[in-house]
């Protein structure tokens, strides 16, 4: 991907500097201040959200909701390991709050147990596909983008969002389960 996004680049940049010669180096710079600007942003959504998320850890809120969704997550990976369970739950939790950066830590611990119980390969495909899914509550940074980039109505896309990662995460759950290393030996 990151050749194409270079190749891109390249071939927009040669574009632009054969055709206005004068017009090259204020649009690279203008590119990089704004890109400059946004990335701030999006470091400052980050930052409150992050904080957000270490408060309601402080005051283990995401432990209740970890532990709401424990059922739901032991169901879903079919294992009964509680330290497994306990960081997936965990990871769940903070990706439907929209923390996604914040519930990274989680699911790399999850994934590690996972990976060391037997019968943790379905669990771990499980988990990447709920995580990849992505499915989220209030999806912070694509609201943050858009309230940034001006858009009129930038909380619209919260329902447009969750409805398209559930289907997401219904087709995965589904698809895993067709596949062979999906299926449970109950």
């Amino acid at each position: 991907m990151n050749i194409l996004f270079l190749l891109l680049f390249l071939l927009s940049s040669a574009a632009l500097a054969l055709r206005e010669p004068a017009a090259f180096l204020p649009a690279l710079m203008d590119g990089a201040e704004r890109a400059l600007r946004l990335s701030a942003s999006l470091c400052a959504v980050y930052a409150v959200w992050l904080g957000v998320l270490q408060i309601a850890k402080d005051a283990r809120l995401t432990d209740g909701l970890a532990r709401l969704l424990r059922p739901l997550t032991s169901r879903l990976l079919g294992v009964k390991d509680e330290e497994a369970l306990r960081h997936a739950a965990v990871n769940f939790s903070a990706n439907l709050l929209g923390a996604g950066g914040a519930a990274t830590p989680a699911g790399v611990a999850a994934m590690r147990r996972l990976d060391a119980l037997s019968g943790g390969r379905r669990a771990q495909a499980v988990l990447f596909a709920v995580n990849c899914a992505g499915l989220q509550l209030i999806p912070v940074t694509a609201v943050a983008l858009r309230e940034r980039l001006g858009a009129a109505a930038p909380y619209d896309v919260i329902l447009p969002v969750f409805l398209a990662s559930a289907a997401a995460l219904a087709f995965s759950l589904v698809l895993l389960r067709l596949l062979p290393f999906g299926r449970r030996k109950d």
